[in-house]
This record gives C-alpha cells, structure tokens and sequence, in this order.
C-alpha cells in the first residue's frame, strides 16, 4: 500500500507544482507528472535532511514535495532553455 500512496501523492505533488510553475517546455503527462512529484519528494528529503530540516530516514512531507517538484522544473526549465538557445 505504501508504494500506492507515493505514487498518488507523487501525482498531487507534481500538478500541484505545474500549477504553481506553469511553462510551455515543461514535461507532460500522467507518468512525467508521476515521476516529477515523486524525485521532487527525493530531493526535498535529501535536502532538508542536509540543512538539518529532517532527521535520517525522515522523508519530507507533501509541501516538500511540491517545492522539490517546483525545483526540478526551475532546473529542467534552465537547462532545456539553454539547450534551444544555442
């Protein structure tokens, strides 16, 4: 069940953060929505684990995932644009 849940607060999480940072070189799609939410999860655990925000094993919570996920597409939007600029 556990992994159910990730996956639909992953899901939340990623629309939440293409709401939020909306753009159109952005990825799309259930399953792209799915994985943004799920490593904006990851790296917002990561991160605050590392500033201290979070004890080891603690995972951040559902508004963590939305700002990872909302980091993620500031990057991948960086990235992508620097690409086509050149």
């Amino acid at each position: 069940m556990g992994i159910i849940w990730t996956i639909i607060i992953g899901f939340l999480a990623g629309l939440v953060a293409k709401f939020i940072m909306p753009g159109t070189n952005e990825p799309s799609g259930f399953i792209m929505t799915t994985i943004l939410g799920i490593v904006g999860a990851i790296l917002a655990s990561y991160l605050g684990q590392a500033v201290g925000w979070y004890k080891a094993g603690e995972g951040a919570g559902f508004i963590g995932a939305v700002v990872g996920a909302i980091i993620l597409l500031a990057i991948y939007g960086f990235v992508t644009g620097k690409r086509s600029a050149a």
